[in-house]
């Protein structure tokens, strides 16, 4: 099977690989004039190319066909998930993407053990991380990592989707009735401490849903996971 690769410099007939993808294919993989290779423009599209010329940090190719990428799911799906402790956002970007998110925001609530420090060199980290994620799940575009936003700023969001969904312990309503026919939709999963009762009923009367994931109390690097694909599975995404 052809290596994929992300690129960033199209034509309507040609396409470049630059840096760290033209040194893996020209070095790693050892690529010559007349190799195959699937390109993905990061909006949604792949493209099968031949590679035309090599040099240490430049693959220039030729784009022979263009098709919508196979693996980029039919509904979108945003993941508002509570700023965790330690490495476990990483966890939860990496699986996100995995499973088909298109935005991964993190926010920090009232019981989140963790505290804002270095957001922004952190978040370089997660957008890589969600790259590498969407290269190795054959994604078609590259979903993103927001900054951190406080619990208070997330209502003022939702008005962007078909469905916000909070998954909360006291549980709620039925998730397989609740997804059928959605197009955009939001899942809200809490920190370590889980969410006030305040900052409950304040999602739930700015319209967010509120939904269990069964008897059991998740973790919540567990939860983001668990609800993504509970809800790709009921929207036919996993088939």
């Amino acid at each position: 099977m052809p290596h994929r690769y992300f690129a960033s410099e199209f034509t309507e007939t040609t396409a470049a690989l630059t840096g760290q993808n033209a040194r893996h294919l020209g070095r790693v993989m050892r690529a010559k004039p007349g190799d195959a290779v699937v390109l993905c423009d990061g909006a949604g599209f792949d493209y099968t190319a031949a590679v035309t010329s090599v040099a240490p940090d430049r693959v220039e190719l030729r784009l022979l066909e263009k098709r919508p990428t196979a693996a980029e799911p039919s509904v979108e799906v945003t993941l508002f998930a509570g700023y965790p402790k330690q490495d476990k956002l990483e966890f939860i970007v990496q699986k996100a993407v995995e499973l088909g998110a298109v935005r991964v925001v993190p926010f920090f609530s009232r019981f989140c053990v963790a505290a804002p420090k270095k957001e922004e060199q952190k978040n370089a980290r997660y957008a890589r991380i969600a790259a590498e994620a969407a290269k190795q799940a054959g994604r078609g575009l590259v979903p993103a990592v927001e900054l951190p936003l406080d619990i208070k700023d997330l209502p003022a969001r939702f008005d962007q989707f078909d469905l916000v969904l909070f998954f909360y312990e006291g549980g709620g309503g039925s998730l397989r009735t609740l997804v059928k026919d959605q197009k955009r939709i939001a899942l809200i999963t809490g920190a370590e401490g889980g969410f006030s009762p305040e900052e409950a009923a304040a999602l739930t009367a700015a319209g967010a849903v509120p939904v269990g994931l069964g008897r059991r109390i998740l973790r919540c690097e567990t939860a983001p996971v668990a609800g993504l694909a509970a809800v790709m599975t009921l929207a036919g995404q996993l088939e």
